[in-house]
């Protein structure tokens, strides 16, 4: 898959245009072709590009194939532009299926999450020692629904750092199964709508009273739901060993406890 014209699908980031990689913003530079999620990239990433410049938004699959595959095949660089990482939520598999079938050759091309973002928005680390050392990336079961075992009161009980995704329209149902599971009420629950975009809000409580609060600001879509201790505005309880003076690694010798 290292020819040249390669159909690339590129993460394009959160929403800030910036948060795009330099690879990214260069395959957009060089493509005769760019298909772009339209209800979520932000505009600016297609505007003034040398490429044809198609919205998928009001696309089915058959339609965007119909686009890509017949531009490959003409010769032309494509861009297959997807919001945030294309591994995430990002619908690549189906599309990478025909082009197996039709030989084409592809690159996937990562970008900035809107989970990462979220973490950065919030200024916080979705790991801490002691804390949580695993991140959950999920969402509730809606019209879309969830493998076995994948529920959120199954996947609450590990009381690891949170982070859900598509289910803002639910959250009273979310922070109920998050209560079965066995979050306690106080546990901190942060949101975030529109990550990294100019129109940004953030929402921060616990499980007790977000919901109320997602209500009262009408936050209904494009918005991450952040649950665990990490997002306590308090310093850490415990320090990371890398920089703990007393701790020896490949690059330092540790100094004794005094």
């Amino acid at each position: 898959m290292s020819q040249k014209n390669s159909i690339h699908f590129v993460g394009a980031g959160p929403g800030d245009p910036e948060l795009i990689t330099v690879k990214g913003q260069r395959l957009l530079a060089e493509a005769d072709l760019v298909i772009y999620t339209g209800s979520l990239v932000p505009k600016v990433l297609v505007q003034n590009l040398k490429g044809e410049i198609h919205n998928s938004a009001g696309l089915h699959l058959d339609e965007v194939l119909a686009l890509m595959i017949p531009a490959y095949k003409a010769g032309k660089k494509v861009v297959r532009l997807h919001t945030g990482d294309p591994a995430i939520y990002g619908a690549i598999n189906e599309q990478i299926a025909e082009l197996v079938k039709e030989g084409i050759p592809f690159r996937v091309i990562p970008g900035v999450s809107s989970t990462t973002a979220t973490a950065a928005s919030l200024a916080t680390q979705l790991t801490l020692p002691e804390i949580s050392q695993t991140i959950i990336v999920t969402r509730r079961a809606g019209r879309t629904p969830m493998p076995e075992k994948e529920d959120l009161v199954s996947l609450a009980r590990h009381q690891a750092t949170m982070l859900i995704l598509l289910s803002i329209n639910m959250i009273e149902d979310v922070v109920q199964d998050l209560r079965a599971g066995g979050y306690p009420a106080e546990t901190p629950v942060c949101v975030v709508e529109k990550v990294s975009w100019p129109d940004e809000r953030q929402l921060r409580g616990t499980l007790a009273d977000i919901a109320g609060q997602v209500k009262e600001a009408g936050i209904t879509k494009t918005a991450i739901i952040a649950v665990g201790k990490v997002l306590a505005q308090a310093p850490p309880p415990v320090l990371s060993k890398l920089y703990d003076k007393h701790f020896s690694h490949g690059f330092r010798e540790g100094s004794s406890p005094s």
